[in-house]
């Protein structure tokens, strides 16, 4: 549906310069972090402990979904150390060269930040164990029977990965961890309030309690990326159709046009439970089949849609494969599992 011409209004602009200097809504410091208490709690003595020793913080992996604050956090950790970040991901290293260069040009107690780790290549990982444990790179000059191994001192760095699949880490690399986190869905109230504090930030009007705020949250499957992501088009539609105010019913319009549903579920996430219920009569089946049955790559949608179909209980994996609940199928619309 096409905005009306006639409720179009011009930006004045000071508001432009409010969107543009404050387009980044990551929290800065450890304190406006909202949510994961416990995440939070040790990171807190973990960095404390190091300043007092005057040290580089342990080596961190942050593991989970996509969009739950593992890049946010490795930045707060950064900040809070006062010390550079050096982000990179793991398919952007591509040799092993690239690797050295990296540490080598970190000054002493910088992070280095790679997402994704998962992703690294082999002989990539394998300069990395040494530069992790002794803070020594091994470089190979020449080739043949002339190669001599070299092996260069680095400045102390912490690293900091980021995965959302732990089970593809190598367990040598895993070991060198010694601190690993898991950050797991946010409940609805800690969404709420990483919304209002959104709102405030890009100075949008927005009702609390039970009103547009809630309402977001409640749609933004657990994840502050997404809740962001939904108030800033929230606010769109709000400024357009609703003179810059967002309640709960122009909270609950903005989302049904974008196809988020009242559980948070978008268009893909339906398509899913309704191939598995009406091709496969609600499964078990295998995540290549529904790969190739929606024409999505199969990572895209073990990643990403998938943990959140698990945690509301609309699907459950089994030794045969992917399978829809009775959740799922009411959810859908059918009164029982009797499907045809």
């Amino acid at each position: 549906m096409e905005f009306e011409e006639e409720n179009e209004r011009a930006v004045s602009p000071e508001r432009k310069a409010d969107d543009t200097g404050l387009n980044n809504l990551r929290p800065k410091s450890l304190d406006d972090f909202i949510g994961q208490k416990d995440v939070k709690q040790r990171l807190s003595i973990l960095l404390e402990a190091a300043l007092n020793r005057g040290g580089t913080v342990d080596h961190i992996l942050f593991h989970g979904p996509p969009g739950l604050g593992k890049t946010t956090l490795a930045h707060i950790v950064a900040h809070e150390m006062g010390v550079n970040v050096k982000t990179t991901s793991g398919p952007a290293i591509d040799k092993p060269g690239d690797l050295a260069a990296i540490v080598s040009n970190l000054t002493p107690g910088d992070i280095l930040f790679i997402d994704e780790i998962h992703r690294l290549r082999r002989n990539v990982e394998e300069v990395l164990y040494p530069a992790m444990e002794d803070f020594k790179i091994d470089i190979v000059i020449g080739e043949g029977p002339s190669a001599q191994s070299i092996r260069l001192d680095v400045p102390p760095f912490t690293l900091i990965g980021a995965t959302t699949r732990t089970g593809l880490l190598t367990s040598p690399l895993r070991d060198r961890f010694e601190v690993v986190l898991h950050l797991e869905f946010y409940d609805v109230s800690a969404i709420e309030k990483i919304v209002l504090r959104g709102a405030d930030l890009l100075n949008v009007e927005i009702s609390d309690g039970k009103g547009g705020a809630n309402e977001i949250a409640r749609r933004s499957r657990g994840t502050p990326r997404v809740a962001n992501r939904l108030l800033k088009r929230t606010r769109d539609y709000a400024e357009v159709r609703a003179d810059g105010y967002i309640d709960r019913e122009v909270a609950r319009e903005a989302l049904e046009m974008l196809g988020i549903d009242g559980s948070g579920l978008d268009k893909l996430d339906r398509r899913i439970l309704e191939t598995i219920t009406e091709k496969f009569g609600g499964g078990p089946v295998g995540l290549d089949t529904i790969s190739a049955a929606l024409s999505e790559q199969k990572d895209t949608i073990s990643d990403v849609y998938e943990p959140y179909l698990l945690t509301k209980g609309f699907i459950e994996r089994t030794s045969q494969g992917r399978k829809v609940t009775e959740k799922g199928l009411e959810h859908l619309g059918y009164e029982d599992s009797r499907l045809f």
